[in-house]
């Protein structure tokens, strides 16, 4: 419900801190005291239009807080959880209009778009007035209002769930189709790539390993060449330079031709002995090294052919050597699908049908109730005209099929309220036919008979009573008083008879102080809404008569 409202420069109004209770709550006061203006700031904080004029004059900016206290599970927390707020007992709405234009709003203190307030608000309160109707006046709306006064929900909420089952299937059979289309438009490319792909094999892991084992041929091979360098030089292929073994030979025959006594080199012939067989042993162990780690230049060779082919198919396919494996499976799956995808789409085709006529056969049983609620809630309304002033007016609650296109969710059928004001008139839509006055009755009506199921927990009245007197007034404090038994009920009225029947009045009037006029409201006290009440039925002259009467309509007696 509504629990707050804080005003602050606001056309006529410096400042203004209401609290309301549950129940019915009326607003009373002379014509052009500010009524309006109260209801013009509650929009203001639910998201209507922001304007310049509403900003107090001589002030830069003006703002309205609406505290609200929304029962559990209300819709509004999915709302608020739609925009990542997290929900608090409260929920304020507040709304700053500077005095260009232009406005903020906030919930809960955080920044938000005036569409966000719109949205929470809508969930949150109704407006009634003669000319701006909102809520019932949307047809939108009914077909819940329906069901609800039917007892309808939980069989709404299985159409509901089946609606969705049937939806998937068609989802997951549009799928299967575009997935074998698909699979169709490239069967020729799949074919020719899983094929390509197989005979190339390639295998988790398999780049890794095979640069690895290049890498170490590759090595192998430098150590190769580094041990022939090495063995060239002590066996070089030009005979005519002669290696470290002729050298060391010809220079042990050059001392051998020394003339005895040769002594002296006999030492040296020793060293020349001992170096001609180091370099034979050198020559010996290079050559073994050399034989035993030469790499195989077929098996590197091999290996550049593979590592090409593997990555001449990645760049092919636009994908990494890793993903490869990967690739061939899903390539093989997208044949494999197209090769079953006739058996499987004929399934599908079943699962959806079965899922249609599952949701047919709700919907079409939902309709079957809802026809008969309509006309239980066309007898309970036909019984609340009358009182009201509207004895030749009568709602009918249409129920009609829609186009397949536009079954959903709430099923099948076009719930619309329709009414007509004088016998022998085409019905239309309520805010069509009706005067402004008879709306706002037909609305209460309509509250009365609904309140059970309205998901909105306030309701504004805005002169609902605008035009009637006496046992009409009468009638529509009585029906006013009886949605307020389960609905929080705000009234604008002129009306003693409805004012008397408010748990709670609040008395709007306009102070001037020197060349300045402001609004003020206050709660009024027993003795207070009396005298309001005597005022509301005398004029300006309030007379003990008055006084007398005031005091029978509060007990609750009969003028």
């Amino acid at each position: 419900m509504l629990a707050s409202l804080a005003i602050r420069d606001v056309v006529l109004i410096e400042r203004l801190d209401l609290a309301f209770g549950p129940g019915l709550t009326v607003l009373t006061g002379e014509t052009g005291a500010g009524k309006s203006i109260l209801l013009d700031s509650l929009g203001l904080a639910c998201g209507a239009r922001a304007e310049a004029g509403m900003v107090r004059a001589g002030q830069a900016q003006c703002s309205v807080s609406a505290e609200f206290a929304p029962p559990p599970n209300h819709p509004v927390f999915a709302i608020l959880a739609e925009q990542a707020m997290e929900p608090e007992e409260t929920l304020v709405l507040r709304r700053v209009v500077q005095a260009d234009g232009r406005s903020r709003a906030f919930v809960n203190g955080q920044p938000v778009a005036a569409g966000v307030l719109r949205r929470l608000a809508a969930a949150l309160v109704e407006v009634q007035g003669q000319h701006d109707q909102v809520g019932l006046a949307d047809p939108a709306t009914h077909g819940g209002l329906l069901d609800a006064f039917g007892g309808l929900d939980a069989q709404r909420q299985g159409v509901a769930a089946l609606h969705r089952a049937w939806r998937e299937a068609e989802r997951s059979l549009a799928a299967a189709r575009e997935a074998i289309a698909a699979a169709q438009r490239d069967e020729e490319f799949l074919r020719h790539a899983v094929e390509e792909l197989s005979d190339l094999a390639p295998e988790d892991g398999e780049e890794e390993q095979l640069s690895a084992e290049r890498q170490k041929l590759q090595q192998g091979e430098r150590r190769s060449e580094s041990i022939a360098a090495a063995l060239a030089e002590l066996q070089p292929r030009d005979r005519r330079r002669g290696g470290p073994a002729e050298a060391l030979r010809n220079a042990a025959r050059s001392l051998e031709r020394l003339p005895a006594p040769n002594e002296e080199a006999q030492p040296i012939l020793g060293l020349l002995a001992t170096a001609q067989d180091a370099v034979a042993e050198a020559e010996t162990l290079l050559e073994r090294l050399l034989q035993e780690g030469a790499p195989d230049p077929r098996r590197l060779e091999q290996l550049e052919d593979r590592l090409f082919g593997l990555r001449a198919a990645a760049r092919k396919h636009a994908v990494a050597v890793v993903e490869l494996p990967a690739l061939l499976v899903s390539l093989k799956e997208r044949l494999g699908a197209l090769d079953a995808g006739t058996g499987r789409v004929a399934a599908l085709e079943e699962a959806a049908a079965a899922a249609r006529r599952d949701y047919l056969a709700a919907a079409e049983a939902l309709s079957t109730a809802r026809r008969a609620a309509a006309a239980k809630l066309e007898a309970a309304l036909g019984k609340e005209l009358p009182p009201l002033k509207l004895d030749r007016a009568k709602v009918f609650v249409e129920v009609a099929p829609r186009e397949e296109s536009a079954w959903g969710a709430d099923g099948m059928d076009r719930v619309t309220f329709l009414v007509a004001t004088n016998p022998g008139q085409a019905p239309g839509h309520l805010q069509k036919i009706a005067s402004g006055g008879e709306l706002s009755r037909l609305m209460l009506a309509l509250k009365v008979v609904l309140a059970r199921g309205s998901p909105v927990p306030t309701l504004i009245f805005d002169e609902v009573d605008a035009g009637i007197g006496g046992a009409t007034a009468a009638a529509v404090g009585e029906r006013l008083a009886r949605v307020a038994e389960r609905l929080q009920v705000l009234v604008v009225t002129h009306s003693p008879q409805v004012a008397a029947r408010g748990a709670q009045q609040l008395r709007v009037a306009k102070q001037v102080k020197g060349e300045r006029a402001a609004t003020v409201v206050e709660p009024l006290g027993k003795t207070e809404r009396r005298e309001e009440i005597a005022r509301m039925l005398a004029g300006e002259r309030v007379t003990d008569a008055a006084r007398a009467a005031a005091d029978s309509l509060l007990t609750g007696g009969l003028l």
